[in-house]
């Protein structure tokens, strides 16, 4: 498949210990930056648009830095960052007293924070880079945000936002988040301030406020508001900070603890393999959860909204996550698996005739799965001819030397990723002559003009790239069919929790849709669903129905399948061209602890994802289809 932008992933750590102890134990101040680099690089894959670094120092004295920010934009964001941070460091750190250490040393401090981005709303540049700052003299008020989410509904936020006399000056989640979270962390110190004003005179006073901080209060006063999928990462300028997941569990959060660290990432198998830990070391935050530590390094998980309906994003296990998690390597096998019946159908159990490889290289784990379930299906064929045979008495050399020899699963590594497509070429015939050579393909794989060739992909979502690239170069081989296996089910509609993924008219399913229903002469229907979904947009979010799900209604998925087969298949493609889709109930069965799958059934988590939906279906149609529309008499 063309590759899909990650959601966001997020890194944090907090020393319980001094600074002095990591210098004693493990021979450098630098033990927390140092694993802040490895668990951002081993999540590389979530974000290569940017990335962010902050840092909160908790002992240093009035007069010096102590929240320092490190942000750079490309894909070599990463190195950039800890080159220019590393070049900030005295080249003797480690040789410094820890007066020195709390005064003068950039980036060496007791809370670490680090953000990979994606960008899902188009929107890109330094300003829309994560961490976010909202600084104040006072510390216990400065905050600094980071997250994995995007919000369905930002207007709504703006709006309670606008309500209390602030005045946003970027109109994106994040930087709604942070003022509003800010507004409710000014509200918390308000709260002890007046709790001990009577009682305490500044500067004790202050630093009685930043001891007692309870960032739990802060979120149940901003959460309810929010409709979206996040796992979202905050720490005060005095050290206080937070994680906090949604209560769908949409989008993930795992953590260790121990008397030394605390670690917050978007993926378990890194925090496993940084740290050196067990599998069961590592804990999922429960959804509508948060992590609280507080300024002394105090550890609590607390519930901070009730937790909702499990929608664990699956296309994070089937496409997103690193396959090197133990769980999802072996569900992505079972992905595999679920798909081999129908498949098996499809070529008639013509084992002889057909070679099976797949797309490189995330569908490689689903093709073990596959061909593992393949040679099942096969001993068993296998076992039960050879007990007729012995039934009939009519087992012979030769007929056991067919059943047993001639007779295999066929497994080839077809194609194989080549080079990267040059950006520098932008547009038109060039740019697609080129795309044709991102893969390369293993010639003498396929008897030519006699072999079905199967491939499996992870998932199919534009087909920009199957139709510009992939089937043309599996042709060269010359099968007489090509079947192209999707390991996930027919993508049809966006994401809206923090997955950049197409407009609907990009979604080949989509297209395939209307498609069909222009080719039938139904375009009233489309012209309906326009009509539904401006009716439905006049009513609260809770109460709108998904009106794209009533036109994927009127197709089976083998009819759409079919369709999409036809739009993606260039004309100058010899070989026949079938799409094989894995069903939603072999999703779930092969998934069945992250069953959130409205990417492909429609069945958004929260309101705002239904209103999105139907908004986008609003916009398509006036863009791409208005100068068609007849209004009814």
């Amino acid at each position: 498949m063309e590759p899909l932008k990650h959601e966001c992933g997020v890194a944090m750590i907090r020393l319980l210990k001094p600074l002095s102890y990591f210098k004693e134990k493990y021979g450098s101040y630098t033990y927390a930056l140092d694993h802040l680099y490895l668990l951002m690089e081993k999540q590389h894959n979530r974000g290569q648009e940017a990335a962010g670094v902050g840092v909160v120092k908790l002992n240093t004295p009035p007069g010096h830095e102590y929240v320092f920010r490190e942000r750079a934009l490309g894909t070599g964001a990463i190195d950039e960052i800890f080159g220019q941070i590393g070049r900030q460091l005295p080249k003797n750190v480690n040789s410094l007293s820890a007066e020195e250490i709390a005064t003068s040393t950039p980036f060496v401090g007791e809370v670490y924070m680090g953000h990979l981005r994606y960008s899902t709303t188009g929107r890109s540049g330094m300003e829309y880079t994560h961490p976010f700052l909202r600084r104040n003299n006072w510390r216990s008020r400065a905050l600094m945000l980071c997250g994995n989410f995007n919000m369905t509904n930002v207007d709504e936020i703006f709006n309670n936002i606008i309500a209390t006399g602030q005045h946003p000056r970027i109109y994106s989640d994040t930087v709604l988040l942070l003022e509003q979270i800010g507004d409710a962390l000014d509200e918390e110190n308000h709260r002890l301030y007046r709790q001990y004003r009577d009682t305490l005179v500044d500067p004790i006073l202050a630093k009685r406020i930043e001891d007692e901080l309870d960032l739990g209060r802060v979120l149940k006063a901003t959460s309810p508001l929010w409709d979206g999928g996040y796992a979202m990462c905050g720490v005060t300028g005095s050290g206080s900070s937070f994680v906090v997941r949604d209560p769908h569990g949409i989008r993930p959060a795992f953590y260790y603890f121990n008397d030394e660290i605390a670690v917050v990432a978007s993926e378990r198998p890194v925090i496993q393999t940084v740290f050196g830990v067990h599998i069961d070391d590592v804990h999922e935050l429960t959804p509508g959860c948060a992590i609280l530590i507080d300024r002394q390094g105090g550890v609590e998980v607390r519930r901070i909204m009730p937790e909702l309906k499990n929608e664990r994003c699956s296309f994070e296990r089937v496409y997103f996550s690193r396959g090197s998690d133990a769980d999802i390597y072996s569900e992505r096998k079972k992905l595999g698996a679920n798909i081999v019946p129908d498949l098996c159908r499809m070529i008639d159990e013509r084992f002889d005739r057909t070679v099976f490889s797949f797309i490189p290289n995330t569908a490689e784990v689903a093709f073990f799965g596959m061909v593992e379930e393949l040679h099942k299906r096969l001993d068993r064929k296998r076992k039960s001819e050879i007990e007729e045979l012995v039934a009939a008495g009519e087992l012979t050399s030769e007929r056991l030397d067919n059943i047993i020899l001639q007779r295999k699963v066929r497994v080839e590594k077809v194609a194989i990723k080549d080079i990267k497509l040059r950006t520098f070429i932008a547009e038109g015939t060039s740019r697609n002559d080129l795309a044709t050579h991102v893969y390369d393909i293993t010639y003498g794989s396929v008897n030519a003009h006699k072999d079905t060739l199967v491939v499996i992909d992870d998932s199919i979502v534009r087909g920009t790239t199957l139709r510009q690239s992939i089937l043309r170069i599996l042709d060269r081989l010359h099968p007489v069919e090509i079947i192209v296996v999707s390991s996930s089910p027919q993508v049809r509609y966006p994401d809206y929790y923090g997955i950049d993924m197409p407009h609907l008219e990009e979604l080949a399913a989509f297209r395939s849709m209307i498609s069909l229903l222009d080719k039938q002469g139904r375009s009233k229907v489309i012209d309906d669903a326009y009509h539904a979904a401006l009716l439905n947009s006049t009513r609260p979010a809770a109460e709108q129905e998904n009106v794209v799900k009533q036109l994927y209604d009127e197709f089976t998925d083998i009819e759409i399948a079919n369709q999409m087969a036809e739009m993606l298949t260039p004309s100058e493609i010899n070989a026949r061209v079938k799409l094989l889709f894995q069903s939603i109930d072999g999703l779930h069965d092969a998934v069945p602890s992250c069953p959130g799958d409205w990417y492909f059934s429609g069945n958004y988590p929260t309101p705002g994802g239904t209103r999105m939906v139907n908004r986008a279906f609003i916009d398509y149609y006036e863009r791409c289809r208005a100068v068609r529309y007849k209004p009814h008499p």
